[in-house]
């Protein structure tokens, strides 16, 4: 199952996550946007226009690591990801 995270290496639960799908052996793609301004206006597309970022936003967070699933379904739960791929 394919599998894109949004986040950034200054973020220590981007860190956390993708050293915890690299210990469990799941491949990803990580499109890092603090040093890449495509992958910046990717992400800020999908945060500004879903509804799922609303709660985050209203507490001042950013809403990063964001998972996004080949289905599309989209998550910031980690555990929620390695279930789903694990069970695929």
């Amino acid at each position: 199952m394919k599998l894109v995270i949004y986040g950034t290496d200054t973020c220590k639960d981007c860190v956390d996550a993708k050293a915890l799908l690299d210990a469990k052996g799941i491949r990803y793609l990580f499109l890092e946007f603090s040093d890449s301004i495509g992958n910046l206006k990717r992400f800020l597309k999908i945060r500004d226009t879903n509804p799922m970022f609303d709660a985050v936003k209203e507490k001042g967070g950013i809403g990063v690591p964001l998972f996004v699933l080949e289905d599309g379904t989209m998550t910031f739960d980690v555990n929620e990801v390695i279930s789903k791929i694990e069970n695929a």
